[in-house]
Parts: structure tokens; C-alpha cells; sequence
């Protein structure tokens, strides 16, 4: 899709969308159109008792007084309420309302004056919610193909923003574009199928980072058992899809008096039937997106590699396929994991923690990092706490869990963080090993989970985001259409940014 940025003149052909402020307020340029159709606007918006509130829409076909096809007024809400998050959310709502209509179209960004954003921040922000609600993932979809030459279907593919200051709109929106071509990039290996995305392939495709910059080192199965990754390996080994860990390194901020780097590790675990302790059929073809925290992490290198973000970061994503064979793990079955640490595996489909616990190892133990962020699709449980509104937060440190708070609410990717304690972490104490990888039945499990991969942790801020109840969406909302979200790619963008940089 493309977005192009002009100087505000009402269009004279076409379809046109138009902001309106809560109250039905419409800037000079709603006016002015309002007038040139005779009033149009206004009548309509007093017939459908429109008022304007964010992203409340109302079409006009073909009104007289212009040649526009239609009109599409898109509300924004109260003047103090006009944030880069509600004008990203109007410009998903006005995509998802032209996406049918049009082939073209232009927004006339038009604010209160009173507004606390300027004009070219705002049409940045309409566009970036545009742009991230137009994501689609169809590339199978042949049928569609074939019916599509013969009875060619609208879809918005040139969207236009008239706005005064557009050559400072262009150039804020060129960041944001980055940033939804990272969270683009993610969504895309959380959407392909498991046959196409193994752990093999998944590691392949991380090498395309190189281009910005990124330092992409894929460590093979036989790297994995030398340097001791039995817990890792353990989950992998049912499976004829080896593992693999990636590790991506961003050297951005070479001037930095303090050069460790911040970690970011994710579980990709690129299909996970359960393995022995098997699901049940019903949804599985959604472990597909068991990788999902993996695919953030790359994601978010991506990211910040493509603006140059002045910070030294490091990510690491272990990759395995969790598949019940006669070589796969049994309940029972005790590992060595890369700390020394033994672990018995009650059961085989709580495995995205063994993956976590050997790659959080190795992110400490090599690149001695100032901090680490782990994210995985870890547990069902926290559906049942939070469920898909929030991600689960656990951290040892509460200023970071209090900055990745803060970072998510200003991406409207929320977290919220939930005890650990020691009575929680008898849970998992066994008289067979150093520790088993399942609580005893006493519910809590997220917070069960957390403490599991706590004890891989040394003495450095660490915090773990559970994002199971996010990674996908089973509806549509404003910026991101139903399938996957990336969820976290923004948060730990924007973390990096307010916390990080310099």
C-alpha cells in the first residue's frame, strides 16, 4: 500500500475521508466541504445522530454540490483525547471502511485547534494505524486469485493524507513505516504453517536482518549438544525437525560508556502437539503460533536495526518442534539443562519453558547482558487469568517491570504484572531433580511458569511476558486484523526508545 502526503485542497472526484471531532466538529476544511454540499454533512451527521466519537463512522454516497463517489467522516473523539493512539486507531477504522470502496483515496486531517498533536504528527499517526490494518496474509489463497481477474474487487492501495505540514508528515511518518514493516515481518512467520516454518526455515528466515545491520549466528544440533543445551534438546528430540538457536546481535550505541546490551529471548516452539502428553485435536492447528515469541524477538531487531536505534541489543530465539515419536521425550524423562541444572519433565507439553531456560543460560553466560526480556506463547493459564487483553508480566525488578508497563500502554500493547514468590516455587520442587517442570496441581500456572525459568535467571533484571492470550486475534480491531498480532514488537520498540537509547 501505498501513502503519499499534500497540502490540504478538498478533492474533486473520488472518495474522501474527513476526521470530525467529538460534538461534530469539523475543522476549516469540513466546513468547507460541509458547504460545498449544500449543507450535506451537517444534516447527516443530525439525521444518524452522529457525534464523532473516536472512530465513529458515517458514509455519504454520491452527495450533491461535489463529484466525490463518497464521503467517509471518521470521528477522533474529544480534543484532549486526540493521541497518536486514537488517530492510529482512526486511520485502521477508515482503512477498513474504504479498503472495499476504492482502489484510492485521501484523508483530510482536520484537528481542533486545540488539539494536542500537530497536523503532520497526526496524519503520520492516520496513516501508521492505515497502514498496520492493512496487513493480510492471503498468499494461499488461489481461488481468491482466479476470481479476482475475472470480477476485480476494490482494495485501497494508494491512500493520500492532505495535511498543512506534509513534508514534516512525510518524514515522521518514514519511522513508522519502519517499525510496521518489523511488526509486518513477525506477523508473516506467526502466520505461515508449520510445514513451512520449522525450525530450519524459521532460522533461514532471520538471516534477512543481515541487510540493517543485524549479526545473525545460527547454532546447529551439534553445536546445541557441545555446548550442553539438554533441555532445549530434550523438547526436539521426537520431532525429524532439528533444532535450532539464533542469535542476533545489533551493535548500535559503539560509544556507549556501559556496552553490554539488552536481551531479548523468545520461545519458537514451531508446532507443539503437547509430544507425549498430547493435546487433544480439537484447535491444534493454532500451535502454529507457538513461535509467536520468537517471532517478536525478531521482529524487534528488526526494528530497531532499520531506524538505527543507539543501543546494543542482542536476541535469541530457541527453535524446536514438539512431536510425539518413538524418540520423543517421555513424562518422567530427566535433563541436564546448559546451567547444570536437572530437570524432571512431568509433563511434555509444558516445553516452551525447557527452550527458554538453556537460551536465557546462554544469554547470560556469553554476552553478559544489562538486562533480559523473555516472551513466549507459555501457558493457557493466562487466558484464564487476564484473557486476551493483556499480556502476563512477572519480573525480579520493578523499575523494569514498571518502564515495560509504561511502554505498553503507550503502544496499546498492555501488560500486567502478577506475583512470584517462594511459595509458588516449592511448586515445582521434586525429590527426582534439582526441579520438575510442572507445579504439583495447585493451580497459579503462569505464576508456576515464571518461577521455572526465574531459577535460570542470576542476578540482573529479568522479566517475562506471557503473551498466549495475545499472540492472535480471533476478530478484527482497529490496527491489527484477525490472525497474528506481533504483540510485543511495539512494546519493546518504544522500551528500548524511552529507556535505552543514547
Amino acid at each position: 500500500m501505498k501513502f503519499s502526503f499534500a497540502k490540504p485542497s478538498l478533492p474533486s472526484s473520488g472518495i474522501v475521508a474527513v476526521t470530525v471531532a467529538a460534538e461534530r466538529g469539523l475543522g476549516a476544511l469540513g466546513q468547507s466541504l460541509d458547504q460545498k454540499t449544500g449543507g450535506a454533512l451537517t444534516r447527516a451527521m443530525a439525521a444518524a445522530r452522529y457525534n464523532g466519537k473516536k472512530d465513529e463512522t458515517l458514509t455519504l454516497l454520491a452527495p450533491a454540490g461535489v463529484e466525490l463517489e463518497r464521503i467517509l467522516l471518521v470521528g477522533v473523539g474529544k480534543a484532549e483525547e486526540i493521541t497518536d493512539l486514537a488517530l492510529q486507531s482512526a486511520g485502521g477504522t477508515l482503512f477498513a471502511a474504504l479498503d472495499k470502496a476504492a482502489d484510492k483515496a485521501s484523508v483530510l486531517v482536520d484537528l481542533p485547534a486545540n488539539a494536542a498533536l500537530s497536523g503532520a504528527k497526526a496524519a503520520a499517526e492516520i496513516a501508521f494505524g492505515a497502514r498496520l490494518r492493512s496487513y493480510k496474509f492471503d498468499k494461499y489463497k488461489t481461488n481468491d486469485k482466479k476470481a479476482d481477474k475475472k470480477d476485480p474487487k476494490p482494495s485501497l492501495r494508494k491512500l493520500t493524507l492532505l495535511v498543512e505540514e506534509a513534508d514534516a508528515a512525510e518524514t515522521a511518518f518514514a519511522t513508522l513505516d519502519g517499525l510496521a514493516d518489523a511488526v509486518f515481518f513477525a506477523r508473516d512467520l506467526v502466520s505461515e504453517p508449520a510445514n513451512v516454518i520449522y525450525p530450519e526455515t524459521l532460522a533461514d528466515r532471520t538471516k534477512a536482518l543481515a541487510e540493517y545491520g543485524v549479526e545473525v549466528e545460527i547454532l546447529d544440533p551439534k553445536k546445541l549438544r557441545k555446548i550442553g543445551m539438554g533441555a532445549l534438546l530434550g523438547v526436539a528430540q521426537g520431532s525429524a525437525q532439528e533444532a535450532r538457536v539464533v542469535v542476533m546481535r545489533y551493535n548500535g550505541n559503539g560509544d556507549a560508556e556501559d556496552q553490554r546490551p539488552v536481551a531479548f529471548i523468545g520461545k519458537g516452539v514451531t508446532f507443539d502437539t503437547g509430544g507425549i502428553s498430547i493435546k487433544g485435536a480439537g484447535g491444534m492447528e493454532d500451535m502454529k503460533w507457538d513461535m509467536g515469541g520468537s517471532a517478536t524477538v525478531i521482529g524487534t531487531m528488526y526494528a530497531l536495526a532499520a531506524r538505527k536505534a543507539k543501543v546494543n541489543a542482542v536476541g535469541i530465539v530457541g527453535l524446536v518442534e514438539n512431536m510425539p515419536s518413538g524418540t520423543a521425550q517421555r513424562p518422567g524423562d530427566i535433563v541436564t539443562s546448559l546451567s547444570g541444572q536437572t530437570i524432571e519433565v512431568i509433563n511434555t507439553d509444558a516445553e516452551g519453558r525447557l527452550v527458554l531456560a538453556d537460551c536465557l543460560w546462554y544469554a547470560q553466560d556469553v554476552f553478559k547482558p544489562k538486562l533480559m526480556i523473555d516472551l513466549a506463547t507459555l501457558t493457557g493459564a493466562i487466558i484464564t487469568a487476564l484473557g486476551h487483553e493483556h499480556a502476563g508480566l512477572f519480573s525480579n525488578d520493578d523499575d523494569l517491570a514498571m518502564n515495560l508497563t509504561a511502554a505498553g500502554l503507550k503502544v496499546g500493547q498492555p501488560v500486567w504484572r502478577l506475583p512470584m514468590n517462594d511459595a509458588y516455587d516449592k511448586e515445582i520442587e521434586t525429590p527426582a531433580a534439582d526441579m520438575k517442570n510442572v507445579g504439583s496441581g495447585g493451580g497459579a500456572g503462569s505464576i508456576v511458569g515464571a518461577q521455572f525459568l526465574k531459577r535460570f535467571v542470576n542476578d540482573l533484571p529479568w522479566a517475562h511476558i506471557d503473551i498466549a492470550g495475545v499472540a492472535w486475534a480471533k476478530k478484527d480491531s482497529a490496527t491489527v486484523p484477525k490472525g497474528a498480532t506481533a504483540f510485543g514488537v511495539r512494546l519493546l520498540d518504544r522500551f528500548v526508545a524511552d529507556f535505552h537509547e543514547g
